[in-house]
């Protein structure tokens, strides 16, 4: 159960694994497939309780899921806004009860069609992620460190990708438009910020929940969180909200206290129009077939 073959797994399979971990599931159930690590399915108890299933789609993520386990603990206890409280976690399940609001956004598994959950203009929302944010970036290194996390130094952010850069090349290919552009901004001093905080990693809307009214109520899938640049976490949003939303973000951001420099929305920017590089890295990690086609493509690779 713990390969790509969990695709395949029936209703009275799933209910099976559950029952092994003391989780009693009715046939009520509902998946989404775009999960890149896992399948994540809709469950019900025989009680009525509502769940969020999480299948490892390979069998090396026990690492990965105690790593996340640790973080989540981290975050409760600085957060304002709900997280995932893991009841089950295992190598071959892990599970928690519903949290009580939708994502911004939800894509449709076969179309990739788009919903939205709440209003895209609410201008609640931007205040309230804001806010959110600050909380997130509070966090304490020392605590992340105490955690196993992982730490970047501000020196130790531009070598970093440069390297992901040469493997992704060398492995995958990049076009001349995309290494240009990364080069360019790998060289640009005046964009790098001289500290890091503690990030969420992979925020953007389909990892934030809101209420009807738009206002932040919960964040979930934080397996990338770690000290690091805290504009990708602002990277997110310019990609799905646009760059004047963006702006304002970061204005709100700082009147709630965050730390800033004069060149974050730059430098967000840079970190969104990096995601493909960061797929192509991703998708050699895992050597997963599908993942290489798809980076290809993103990276521009004919």
């Amino acid at each position: 159960m713990l390969n790509k073959n969990n695709l395949k797994m029936t209703i009275k399979d799933i209910q099976t694994l559950a029952e092994a971990h003391g989780l009693l599931l009715t046939e009520k159930m509902n998946f989404n497939e775009m999960g890149i690590d896992f399948k994540v399915g809709f469950a019900t108890d025989h009680k009525g309780q509502q769940w969020l299933l999480r299948i490892p789609r390979r069998g090396d993520m026990g690492e990965q899921i105690e790593k996340e386990k640790r973080i989540l603990e981290l975050a409760k206890k600085n957060l304002s806004v709900e997280v995932p409280d893991w009841r089950i976690c295992s190598p071959e399940l892990v599970a928690y009860p519903l949290l009580k609001n939708k994502p911004v956004l939800t894509f449709d598994a076969q179309t990739y069609e788009v919903s939205w959950n709440m209003d895209k203009d609410n201008p609640r929302y931007i205040k309230s992620l804001a806010k959110a944010l600050v909380e997130i970036h509070g966090i304490c290194k020392t605590k992340a460190e105490k955690n196993k996390l992982k730490i970047m130094q501000p020196e130790s952010l531009r070598p970093e990708l440069a390297g992901r850069l040469r493997l992704v090349k060398s492995e995958i290919g990049i076009s001349d438009k995309l290494e240009t552009r990364y080069r360019k901004w790998l060289d640009n001093d005046t964009l790098w910020p001289d500290f890091t905080q503690f990030i969420h990693g992979d925020l953007y809307a389909g990892h934030v929940l809101t209420s009807e009214d738009g206002i932040v109520s919960g964040i979930i899938d934080w397996s990338t969180a770690h000290v690091g640049d805290p504009a990708i976490d602002f990277s997110g949003h310019a990609t799905v909200f646009g760059e004047e939303s963006l702006q304002i973000l970061i204005m709100e951001y700082e009147k709630y206290g965050g730390k800033v420099w004069d060149k974050l929305y730059d430098q967000s920017l840079e970190r969104a129009a990096a995601a493909p590089l960061a797929y192509g890295f991703f998708a050699l990690e895992t050597q997963d077939e599908g993942h290489i086609a798809g980076a290809k493509a993103q990276l521009g690779v004919r």
